[in-house]
């Protein structure tokens, strides 16, 4: 598998954090009185809602299981290879 990216965690926790960060650019018009331009508020409420969108997504990608099977993943199931054969050293 060329790609061994997590997409279930990486949309959730990135999904969290874009609304955090929707919330922090929401906090200036809303209590300190600046930017109360409509579009900036519209974009802050884009923000908002595509954090949720990607934070559900991230949640249930994860929830049904979604992930393929790559290096990382079900590593207990491989728990039963044998070993590689070690290395001898050839005295000189």
């Amino acid at each position: 598998m060329p790609c061994e990216c997590q997409v279930g965690l990486s949309s959730l926790f990135l999904g969290i954090v874009i609304i955090l960060a929707a919330g922090v650019f929401t906090f200036f018009p809303a209590f300190l009185d600046m930017f109360n331009n409509p579009m900036y508020i519209s974009l802050c409420w884009f923000w908002f809602t595509l954090g949720c969108a990607m934070t559900l997504f991230g949640s249930l990608w994860e929830c049904l299981g979604c992930q393929k099977g790559g290096r990382w993943h079900n590593a207990k199931a491989r728990e039963d290879e044998e070993a590689p054969t070690p290395y001898i050293m050839i005295a000189a």
